[in-house]
């Protein structure tokens, strides 16, 4: 059973463990109402995974801490439970899909863990790690659906209504919904009026369908740049405590998550990954009703790999209007980048990308296409210099 009392003694045993994140205000984030964020990507490990696997682990009776721990994860679990075993002194095996990021390998092997990798994907490593507890003797360490990996998370609920008493609402990402879990049911105990939001990629919405349909669902494919939260089942647990605390869950698109992603670099100079970045982006485009609320969104984690980070910032750029491709269609002959460059200066666009093609075999003849990428203000500055190129006779194109 997850009780307060469990919750309370999950914060005093992980005092040692985790890092207390204190709430920061993000104002620009939407301004419609006042927005803070509880920025677990500073915590150790980078996520809050280590609340959850810390307070399990501690848990254990004397003989399963001779036996260690074992669980499946490429990401931030992993480095969670790596930590939170070599803390209390226990033995950590953690089986990994031999495609996981090697910097995510690297890093849950530098916080103590042994390394299995497996061929395959998730579900194989799942299974090997099952066989290896079954046959070793090792406590498995759910991710998300057992009651003191709750509890430990649980303990982010307490931090913000301690902090912040008067919060009306708080947003959190959901995956398997360990996570949402413990802060609603810590939450709702301490301050039952308060709003418990989650938000889930629209490209894995397992408990989103689930709790719209009363059933646990799974779903047959995830596909999500949050692959954090990239979970087809929820958990029997979870779902069972979503469903009596949780106020109203909602999903945001890829474009949505880039877009935050690069908002909490800009104005907060804090990176997110994927998952962590889905409770801003739901505020940010106003999926929620938060008008006139005091809202903290979790930021979960921020173990982003650094090459999808830099197609992310480029795909948020694009979103929001601070980048922008434009193709011309342009007769050949002297004097035609001129007259383009020149509008798009006096519009106060800048030109970082220019590609001069020939027309294809069905346009003009003497026809040429100028394509531009420009760096812009946002999208009403796009629209200003496209407008002001056709007013000029100029022909847009796809």
């Amino acid at each position: 059973m997850l009780t307060l009392d469990k919750i309370y003694h999950a914060s005093h045993v992980l005092r040692d463990v985790v890092r207390e994140t204190k709430i920061v205000p993000a104002p620009k984030i939407n301004t419609e109402c006042q927005v803070y964020l509880k920025p677990e990507c500073l915590q150790l490990t980078g996520s809050f995974k280590l609340r959850g696997s810390g307070y399990m682990i501690s848990q254990l009776s004397d003989e399963e801490k001779a036996h260690g721990v074992i669980a499946c994860s490429a990401g931030n679990h992993a480095q969670g439970v790596a930590l939170a075993a070599t803390k209390y002194g226990i033995k950590s095996l953690i089986c990994l899909p031999d495609g996981a990021p090697i910097s995510k390998v690297e890093a849950t092997k530098s916080y103590g863990a042994e390394v299995c990798m497996v061929k395959g994907v998730y579900d194989d490593a799942y299974n090997k790690a099952i066989e290896l507890r079954d046959k070793c003797g090792y406590t498995f360490v759910h991710p998300f659906d057992d009651i003191n990996v709750i509890a430990g998370q649980g303990t982010i609920g307490l931090e913000i209504m301690d902090e912040m008493p008067d919060v009306d609402a708080i947003v959190v990402p959901i995956g398997g919904g360990g996570l949402i879990s413990g802060v609603a049911f810590a939450a709702k105990k301490l301050n039952p009026k308060v709003k418990i939001y989650g938000v889930q990629a629209a490209g894995a919405p397992s408990m989103y369908e689930s709790i719209k349909d009363d059933k646990i669902i799974t779903l047959n494919e995830v596909n999500t740049i949050a692959d954090g939260i990239k979970v087809k089942e929820p958990g029997k647990n979870t779902f069972q405590l979503v469903k009596d605390y949780v106020d109203q869950i909602v999903t945001v698109s890829e474009d949505e998550i880039s877009s935050a992603i690069l908002a909490l670099i800009e104005q907060q100079k804090m990176i997110a990954e994927g998952a962590g970045a889905v409770s801003v982006a739901a505020v940010m485009f106003n999926k929620l009703p938060v008008k006139g609320k005091k809202v903290v969104c979790v930021v979960s984690g921020g173990n982003i790999d650094v090459t999808i980070l830099s197609r992310v910032i480029k795909r948020g750029l694009m979103n929001t209007g601070r980048n922008a491709n434009i193709c011309v269609e342009l007769m050949d002959k002297p004097g035609q980048l001129e007259l383009v460059s020149s509008i798009i200066a006096r519009c106060g666009g800048n030109v970082t990308s220019v590609h001069h093609e020939r027309a294809s075999e069905t346009a003009d003849i003497n026809g040429c296409y100028l394509r531009l990428v420009l760096e812009t203000r946002n999208s009403e500055h796009v629209k200003e210099i496209e407008d002001a190129l056709r007013s000029a006779g100029l022909k847009l194109v796809d």
